[in-house]
């Protein structure tokens, strides 16, 4: 029997398109035309056309029916040799996370020698469905005989049946949308607009240096005309953002407003995988290694906080590799909403919380604000589902490369109750 040895994952490149305010510069774009673009860029910056990966994961969360092969699809366009496999995978807003660690696990076990992960989301070609009745009767209609059988079918159509059903930001356990859920969140931990807005400031501000420094020069490229994230406003003050009005609750306590929320974001985004010796035969740098990945969910359903999860994998992804918060030199936590990073954070330096729901012997701590989303983050830099992960990932590479040597966290919340989280490295 073969014994398996794990061995590193190196972290090759990355790719991504412009992020664009949804329903605006892509419009009549696919998540298909997106994710073909991203592809074909990453293979020629790092000269691997017509070269055979061990496999492609990619995924989108507000899919269209007919992308239901969406990966493979794109692969066969992408530049990459035709007999590299690809597969979707969906993890909602942590998909792009999660399709890095499947390829980083392939090529740790010595499956595979490269891949490429990502995920693309697209709002501005969202394809409504029609409901299930809508659907049975077609199927009944198609098999009545004569036209007697098929008046008789379509006397049970109703109007309702022919509203087509468009995706919602909402949570199906409990009919409120993710802004709702951490507008309650916000409210038990105690998070103000201010401190909100405070966050989603920085966010602007560091993602607007970051630019100008030329850090997105390399990992951003040109698309339909589009060069940089159009959702950045590095005009933004904090005496603007706290005009806006509450955009989730009406009650007078709400405190999320659409500046320190995510906007609807389309975009897709790209790494690339590799063992040590798939760099060195195609002579291309490694950035970092992706170490580690965990997962996890919350009860949301009886109380706990949606968005909340993503504590729990932390916590869990630390005391597997016996490492603090404070053993990080950069920590990237995805900004859906500025109040979830603050309650994320408030929970971590929680005596309370750490022992009660982690299970740990005390707090987490606090962490040294400097090392937190330091190039910006999703508020500033824009959130297509699916494609900030591996946004994240390229980002975080590169700032572990340009510093020589250290420590990153990913930590990413998504619908449903569920967390992504991972360590990447630079010896």
């Amino acid at each position: 029997m073969k014994t398996t040895t794990m061995r590193p994952v190196a972290i090759i490149a990355g790719s991504r398109t412009p992020f664009t305010r949804s329903f605006t510069n892509y419009q009549k774009t696919s998540n298909k035309d997106l994710m073909i673009a991203t592809l074909q860029n990453l293979v020629n910056k790092t000269k691997l056309n017509n070269v055979r990966l061990g496999d492609v994961a990619t995924g989108a969360v507000m899919k269209n029916a007919e992308d239901w092969n969406m990966t493979r699809e794109s692969v066969l366009k992408s530049g990459l040799h035709p007999h590299t496999p690809g597969y979707d995978v969906q993890r909602a807003c942590g998909t792009g996370l999660e399709t890095a660690a499947h390829i980083a696990l392939k090529i740790a076990s010595g499956q595979i020698e490269s891949g490429i992960a990502g995920g693309t989301d697209t709002n501005s070609d969202v394809t409504g469905v029609f409901s299930h009745e809508f659907s049975w009767l077609m199927m009944e209609l198609q098999k009545a005989k004569t036209l007697g059988d098929k008046f008789k079918v379509l006397t049970k159509m109703k109007p309702q049946y022919l509203k087509p059903i468009f995706p919602a930001v909402m949570e199906p356990q409990t009919g409120l949308s993710m802004g709702q859920h951490t507008e309650l969140m916000v409210q038990e931990w105690g998070i103000t607009q201010k401190d909100q807005d405070q966050l989603a400031f920085e966010s602007h501000q560091k993602a607007a240096k970051a630019y100008a420094d030329g850090f997105f020069d390399d990992l951003v490229f040109e698309f339909k005309g589009v060069k940089k994230d159009t959702i950045l406003r590095p005009d933004t003050t904090i005496e603007k953002l706290a005009k806006l009005k509450p955009a989730f609750d009406f009650t007078g306590k709400g405190t999320l407003t659409a500046g320190n929320s995510t906007a609807l974001t389309d975009g897709a985004s790209a790494v690339l995988l590799g063992s040590e010796d798939f760099a060195d035969k195609h002579k291309l740098p490694i950035l970092a290694y992706f170490v580690d990945a965990e997962y996890s969910a919350v009860d949301f359903v009886k109380g706990e906080g949606l968005l909340m999860a993503p504590t729990y994998a932390v916590s869990r992804l630390l005391d597997r590799n016996g490492l603090t918060l404070q053993d990080f030199d950069f920590i990237e936590i995805h900004e859906a909403f500025a109040g979830q990073v603050l309650c994320t954070l408030k929970a971590w330096e929680s005596e309370k919380y750490c022992v009660e729901k982690l299970g740990r012997t005390g707090a987490m701590g606090s962490i040294d604000r400097a090392k937190l989303n330091v190039h910006g983050s999703s508020l500033a830099l824009g959130h297509p589902f699916a494609a900030t992960g591996g946004r994240i990932i390229a980002s975080l590479a590169k700032m572990l490369a340009k510093k020589g040597s250290g420590r990153g966290l990913i930590s990413i919340c998504t619908a449903g109750g569920m967390g992504v989280a991972a360590i990447i490295e630079r010896p």
